[in-house]
This record gives C-alpha cells, structure tokens and sequence, in this order.
C-alpha cells in the first residue's frame, strides 16, 4: 500500500459560512452530489509540463480556478460512433457496476472539453483525431452545445466523427466535502494535448484561461500569483487552495512529480475516491485530506 499523507487546505471564503454552520448545529444530511466529469489537460513544454486551468463564476463545486470539466447532462446518453475502450470496460476501470453511468461519464468529460477549450477528442476512426478546431465555425458549434441548442452527439454525426474514448485516462474521483450547499461526485480523467489543436475560451463564458505550468504553479501555491492573473475580484489576493478545491493542488503537485505528460498519463495507479473533511484546527475550520505520498510517472521535473 502507498504511504498515506494527510492533507489541510484553507476553505474558499465563500464557502466559510456553510462550514461555520455544518459545526456549530451539527452534522446533517448533506445535498445529494450531482454527478460531474472534469478532464486534466496536459502538454510538454521546455519548462515543465503545463496544464490547461479555467476561472468559473457561481462558486462552482469545481472550484474558482479549475480543470475543463461540469455537470453530466441527459443528452450525454445519445449513443455515438465509438472509438477505444467499450463502456463496459470503463465501468471495470471506474468502479461502476452501471455501464451506462460510466459511458456518460466519459461522454460528458469529452463534452465538457470540448465546450471549455476546443479541444475535441474525435476522429473518424480509431486511429484518426480531428487536426484542426479552429475558426468560427467551431466556435459557433462549442457556443451551440454550451448553450443545449444542439447536443454534443448531433454535432458529432454531423461531422462524420466518433469520440476516441482511448485518448482519456481515468484518475481519481472527488467527492464535495458533506456541508457544502452545492456538491459534485467528480470523475476525473486525463488527456494530452493533440497535434495540431489549440485551447481557447468560449466566446460567450470565458473569463480567464491559461496554459500553467504546474510546477511553477506548486511552486508559488502559498502566494496569490494565480489568483492575481484571473483578473477577478473573488480570485485576488487568495492563495491557491482558496481558490480551487483540493483535487487541484493535489493533482497539480502529482503533474509536477511526473516525468513529462506521457509518463503522468501511463502511470498505474489505484483508483481512488477522496472526499475532503471539515475540521477545525486552532480555531480555523480547514480541509483534511488523505492522499498517497510519493511521485507519479518517474523523477519530479524541474522548470527551467
């Protein structure tokens, strides 16, 4: 078994409240999770291996700054040409006894992608992908799916094109703490940047997104830089785990400990579930976490 290391994370401020109140009149029954995939972008530069991270209004369960990624939707249940593993393996690799959960799972991930960065993991085959998402009418299509005025699955008959369910990489799932107001079973998956694709932010809801190289990011979590480069007023001045939920920094620190993007996305590791705790700790209600300790993917990498 891997050497367990615990784990504290400041708590969002607008998350403070709901935490004061879930300790002080006790545990209650907490709001049913809604099921939701998030997808960790990955790319190889010279100085590191980055990551493709987002600002999200409305207190997003996410996180402020976060990870392409959102809510299952019933449309994701529109059956699709289909490339890589079948759902019924992925419902082995997730731990689901449903197959079809676990196929909206990696649908939605695929969608959620798609909608956030352009990034579109499809071809028309098994062996193909497609090898340019830029321009107009790909934007009008991202803001079409975004906004439910046409499925992802129309779009993609359309188009001739079949989700390569291979390019993803099952990681961890994250449950929301219990005294949150808005929570999320997140499943988490893995992609590398493909060839001749580029991350952009959708016309319409894009705040702030940006390629981060998570080394640095690791690097500088106990300072406001990040959350400073948003722009925005709810992000400025916090530190990194105030600013995201702790799959973040977590995950961003298992990037940086990997050698290169590959070698982080082929590593075997146990799927686990994590679910933060509230506690509180010198008088200050903190997140507790247990995570496995050690590298990912070989040498931890240095920027240059």
């Amino acid at each position: 078994m891997p050497e367990q290391r615990t784990r504290l994370f400041r708590i969002p401020p607008h998350q403070l409240g709901a935490a004061q109140s879930w300790m002080e009149h006790g545990e209650r029954t907490p709001v049913k999770p809604r099921l939701a995939a998030s997808v960790v972008l990955v790319r190889d530069t010279a100085a590191g291996t980055e990551t493709y991270l987002t600002y999200r209004g409305g207190e997003s369960p996410l996180g402020a700054v976060a990870f392409p990624g959102g809510s299952l939707l019933p449309s994701d249940e529109e059956l699709v040409d289909w490339y890589g593993p079948t759902p019924i393996q992925w419902s082995a690799y997730l731990g689901i006894d449903d197959h079809q959960i676990a196929r909206q799972y990696v649908f939605a991930a695929i969608r959620e992608l798609f909608e956030e960065t352009g990034i579109l993991l499809a071809g028309s085959d098994d062996s193909s992908v497609l090898e340019n998402n830029r321009g107009p009418e790909w934007m009008a299509a991202r803001e079409a799916v975004a906004a439910e005025d046409e499925s992802f699955a129309s779009l993609l008959k359309k188009r001739a094109l079949g989700v390569r369910t291979d390019l993803l990489k099952p990681l961890s799932r994250w449950l929301s703490p219990d005294f949150a107001h808005r929570r999320f079973n997140t499943q988490y998956f893995g992609a590398a940047q493909p060839v001749n694709q580029e991350a952009s932010l959708l016309t319409s809801k894009g705040i702030w997104g940006a390629w981060k190289c998570a080394t640095h990011i690791v690097q500088n979590q106990d300072t406001t830089a990040l959350g400073d480069e948003t722009g925005q007023e709810l992000a400025g001045g916090l530190i990194l785990s105030e600013i995201t939920v702790p799959a973040v920094p977590v995950t961003l620190e298992k990037i940086a400990s990997s050698k290169g993007c590959i070698a982080y996305l082929s590593h075997k590791r146990p799927l686990r579930t994590f679910q933060p705790e509230l506690i509180e700790q010198d008088g200050e209600y903190m997140l507790q976490v247990q995570t496995n300790a050690g590298t990912e993917g070989g040498s931890a990498q240095r920027g240059r």
